[in-house]
């Protein structure tokens, strides 16, 4: 075909190898080339060609992964080198291992305590490594020894710098697990910062769909059963605007309300005896029977009769 170039085997060097682009080396075509060659190709060739490029980029993939023996390595805590780098802060270090393991497992390794690299980045209040560890492919979901999130440390530590980038690059779904989700504690997120006084991030979480009527999972609480026993009325004031349920009930039956007995507030007692509901405003009775000197006797004691002590 005219205008056409045949090339030897000794001549296919032609082709810009990538050291000649890292130097700078560019080719200048003298004429625009209009076919792209596929016309010439056989019906299914194209295709054929296509998936051994897709079996290349897979084998050249796992390469990578049996020649980084560098991912193997980790300490008798089993910190790998990138909880190192993030607990020393070594952020070159840290940006280059983060480049080279995108959406890798190696970024959710979990240590000893089961914190994977974000745990610490929080931990050590780096929120742009967070950012980086979310953008590569990290899992926010994963929990450590205590069931806490990298976003209940977060709320913990009363980090806004962390928390911001988490909720920013968490996706919706992601998000809204983690918001649900409770440590081993019972306590979620909106709990956690209702117990340190956060009122900024109480509003944040508020916002950003988190439940103002959740219950823990250990007493039943709501947050705003913890504001009482904080004595916090900003707290208390800006849940009730928030629209927590006064009259929620703990497991054991007592309201928001109930808990300012013997409290030194009569600020927070008078404003949510106007608000719960009358019927719920007097103490639930105890299921206990009061117990006598005759009734405090079990019948369980008598297997014990012949138990005698040793020197007795």
């Amino acid at each position: 075909m005219e205008g056409s170039v045949a090339f030897n085997d000794n001549q296919r060097d032609y082709f810009v190898d990538d050291l000649d682009l890292k130097h700078g080396k560019h080719m200048h075509c003298t004429e625009d080339r209009l076919d792209s060659g596929l016309d010439s190709m056989k019906e299914g060739e194209y295709q054929d060609i296509l998936k051994d490029m897709e079996e290349l980029k897979l084998a050249e993939s796992q390469r990578e992964c049996i020649q980084e023996p560098w991912k193997e390595q980790m300490t008798e805590d089993r910190d790998t080198l990138l909880h190192l780098a993030i607990i020393h802060e070594a952020k070159e270090c840290i940006q280059q291992i983060i480049e080279r393991s995108r959406n890798d497992p190696y970024l959710n390794f979990q240590n000893n305590q089961r914190q994977t690299p974000l745990h610490l980045a929080v931990i050590t209040e780096q929120p742009l490594v967070v950012a980086a560890l979310l953008q590569a492919g990290c899992d926010p979901r994963m929990p450590d020894q205590s069931g806490n999130t990298a976003l209940h440390i977060a709320c913990r530590q009363g980090s806004m710098s962390c928390f911001s980038v988490l909720v920013q690059f968490c996706s919706r779904e992601h998000l809204a697990y983690i918001l649900s989700c409770a440590n081993y504690d019972g306590h979620s997120c909106l709990h956690l910062v209702s117990l340190h006084g956060y009122l900024h991030l109480v509003e944040c979480l508020i916002q950003l769909g988190a439940d103002v009527n959740v219950q823990e999972q250990c007493s039943g609480r709501t947050a705003l059963h913890l504001a009482v026993d904080l004595q916090n009325p900003s707290l208390v004031n800006l849940l009730i605007e928030k629209g927590a349920n006064v009259n929620s009930l703990t497991y054991g039956g007592f309201t928001p309300y109930h808990l300012t007995y013997g409290r030194q507030s009569t600020e927070i007692q008078q404003q949510l005896y106007k608000l719960t509901a009358p019927e719920l405003r007097e103490l639930p009775e105890s299921d206990e029977e009061d117990e006598t000197e005759e009734g405090s006797y079990s019948e369980d004691d008598d297997m014990y009769d012949d138990i005698q002590l040793v020197g007795c």
